[in-house]
């Protein structure tokens, strides 16, 4: 486990899904706000994407554009073009249609992915309404290598293809952070989980939280994995992560249990030892003082 793929992982709901979207200018296309996060890839042509706020973007061949929110935006061939409506949820709707025109050809590869927004991981709450990744040649090879892979797969559909390709929307979105990350650090001293995740002692400390969360850990016991003290850990870990040790250990673990409470049928019980708790009347009441309701009732809810 490590903490990028686990901040995914916590939040993911159902399946991604993405096409390929051919347009001919004059369009415009206007995408509603939707529970989760997507993204665009130019793969022939120029356009511009114009976010709820702030200036629009240019966009062409090779750019990466992802909105991890899932904020509502439009796409054109010009940022005066008209814009027609379209849902997030349905990406096939922005495919060509009687309001396109007869000129420039653009083609974008759109996907999304369904997450659960209401408890986003804090290395989530750091990202940007968008995040634009401009084509650089020798940059990013593995993101484009993921790119051109899914491109070939919508295309060319075989057997096996469903798998595939949402196996190959988990990689781009963890390659699109990874080279947002990157860019932190790049642009200056890197601070919040850019900086978190290149720190080895406070990223080691992560590491044994999200693999062991039922061990019983002790501000020393992580600050020994850590190799510091127990103040100078305590304190950079507050400084790096936003929470102290202790603070987001008991915020992993509850919030694997909604994970666990949501996506399998283990008795609350088993839940209960699998993140920390020996007593299921102590898991029940840390877990209703998080959530507002009890183990049972959050997976019966969640389901409905």
């Amino acid at each position: 486990m490590d903490v990028l793929s686990d901040a995914i992982g916590v939040m993911r709901t159902g399946r991604p899904h993405s096409t390929e979207i051919r347009k001919h200018a004059p369009w415009g296309v206007r995408a509603e706000p939707f529970s989760g996060t997507g993204f665009h890839v130019v793969l022939e042509g120029t356009c511009w994407l114009i976010p709820p706020a702030g200036a629009a973007i240019a966009l062409s061949v090779g750019d990466v554009v992802c909105l991890p929110h899932g904020c509502g935006h439009a796409l054109a061939d010009s940022p005066s073009t008209s814009l027609t409506g379209a849902s997030s949820a349905s990406l096939r709707e922005m495919a060509p249609s009687a309001d396109d025109g007869e000129g420039a050809t653009t083609v974008l590869l759109c996907g999304a992915y369904t997450l659960d927004q209401t408890r986003p991981h804090p290395l989530f709450e750091e990202l940007p309404e968008v995040i634009h990744l401009p084509a650089r040649l020798g940059h990013r090879t593995p993101l484009r290598a993921a790119v051109n892979l899914l491109g070939d797969e919508i295309a060319n559909p075989g057997h096996g293809t469903e798998a595939v390709v949402s196996a190959l929307l988990d990689i781009m979105l963890l390659y699109i952070l990874r080279a947002w990350l990157d860019e932190q650090s790049d642009d200056g001293p890197a601070t919040g989980w850019a900086a978190t995740l290149r720190d080895p002692a406070i990223t080691a400390a992560l590491r044994h939280i999200h693999q062991e969360p039922a061990e019983q850990w002790t501000v020393e016991a992580l600050g020994a994995k850590a190799g510091l003290s127990r103040a100078a850990f305590s304190r950079r870990f507050t400084a790096l992560v936003g929470k102290p040790p202790l603070g987001y250990l008991t915020w992993w673990r509850m919030t694997l249990a909604a994970r666990l409470l949501r996506d399998s049928d283990q008795p609350v019980q088993t839940v209960a030892q699998r993140t920390g708790y020996t007593s299921e009347f102590a898991f029940a009441k840390a877990f209703k003082r998080e959530y507002g309701l009890a183990p049972g009732r959050y997976r019966r809810q969640s389901r409905r």
